[in-house]
């Protein structure tokens, strides 16, 4: 990294000392000169040094005083959030989220429209503007964003630049794309699969915080797999680790051989529409969405109920299937058939035990449809704060 002095010299050291600093700030919040000498076993001598430099360079600020009763007050510190700003958007087939938080994760900014693009040019036209209205709302400039950061259905295609395996957004396999993104969103893009970002986000401030192996299953328009592993996300040889809805469902015979289909057996048989399907081939016309089917089903509709049964039955297969290759410790239900896991979670568990006897905890997310969007602020936020600390900080990346 050009301009970073060598570990070892009294300016590496300096530096090394600053971002312990600062990463002590940033996690454990606010804390006096004391406090902090303390916590990172540093002199106080050095860690006064430490903060006179991350004032200097707008990386921390005093922020008040502590209150002990007679004795002297000492001056708190904590991490400055305004140093610096992440974006995230969503992409998806019927929606498109967009916010900006600042260092601190709060959201200074977000909007939610739909998705009325059906050409891949238009969609990044749009993407394009959104990014640019949403920075200016937060009152900030394009220099004041560290790291943007997209989620969308597929998986990244770093030689063709582009997405693989993103059916439901017309031209999104077109050679060229990310490139065509980063340009209209802006520099230091961060491109990555929705289910990752929704995995990462529950498991960071969701339903999965802490555990060990964690699928989180998003069912929407289509269907995918976020995996996390120790903290990490698993993505396998080519990054298509967790595209379930691939995974082979129902009676397929050697004979039908042929092109390999744009949408896999099992999205087909699981996605929201697939709920709405069958409903109607149960004798529900007037289903139009997924959520008014569990809507019904709710209400006691015996029909939507029976459809709700039968898409439980649909999504067992899925988890014992995940089950027996990854053995999570935890399947956590997100996307939007996954805001109706209070209707699937008990006939879920009920076929599981039918199904195998390998079975595992399945939970309902606790992000719904911000799922994605926190996933990607959080991405952001891990990239940033370094990338911040090294361009404030003596030398730049």
């Amino acid at each position: 990294m050009a301009g970073t002095p060598p570990v070892g010299t009294p300016a590496g050291m300096r530096r090394i000392n600053q971002r312990a600093v600062l990463d002590l700030l940033r996690r454990g919040g606010p804390a006096t000169r004391p406090q902090v000498a303390k916590d990172t076993g540093l002199s106080k001598p050095t860690v006064s040094q430490a903060l006179l430099a991350l004032e200097t360079a707008g990386l921390a600020r005093a922020t008040g005083h502590t209150s002990t009763g007679t004795g002297r007050s000492a001056v708190l510190y904590e991490a400055d959030p305004t140093a610096g700003y992440v974006l995230g958007l969503d992409i998806g087939r019927e929606q498109i989220r967009v916010a900006v938080a600042d260092l601190g994760r709060t959201m200074v900014a977000r909007r939610d429209v739909r998705n009325t693009a059906r050409s891949g040019n238009a969609l990044v036209a749009a993407l394009g503007e959104l990014a640019r209205d949403i920075v200016a709302e937060a009152g900030l400039t394009d220099d004041d964003i560290v790291v943007r950061v997209l989620g969308s259905p597929g998986v990244a295609d770093p030689v063709k630049r582009c997405f693989r395996h993103a059916p439901n957004l017309p031209g999104w396999g077109r050679p060229g794309l990310l490139d065509d993104l980063e340009q209209a969103v802006g520099p230091d893009l961060v491109v990555e699969n929705d289910a990752n970002l929704t995995a990462v986000g529950e498991w960071e401030s969701g339903a999965a915080r802490g555990a060990s192996v964690v699928g989180c299953i998003t069912i929407g328009t289509g269907v995918g797999m976020g995996l996390m592993v120790d903290g990490r996300v698993f993505r396998g040889a080519t990054g298509a680790a967790g595209e379930i809805g691939y995974l082979p469902y129902g009676r397929m015979r050697s004979d039908e051989a042929g092109e390999p289909p744009a949408r896999g057996h099992l999205e087909e048989a699981t996605a929201a529409q697939s709920v709405v399907r069958g409903a109607r081939e149960l004798g529900l016309g007037t289903a139009r969405s997924a959520r008014e089917v569990f809507r019904l089903a709710r209400e006691g509709d015996e029909l939507a109920r029976r459809a709700v049964a039968a898409e439980a039955d649909r999504l067992a297969y899925t988890v014992a299937s995940v089950a027996a290759v990854v053995d999570p410790e935890l399947i956590v239900l997100g996307g939007g058939v996954g805001t109706a896991a209070d209707l699937l979670l008990e006939p879920i568990d009920r076929a599981l035990r039918a199904f195998t006897p390998l079975t595992t905890t399945v939970v309902q997310g606790e992000l719904g449809d911000d799922g994605v969007l926190t996933g990607a602020i959080s991405v952001g936020l891990r990239a940033a704060e370094g990338l911040v600390f090294e361009r404030r900080v003596g030398g730049s990346p």
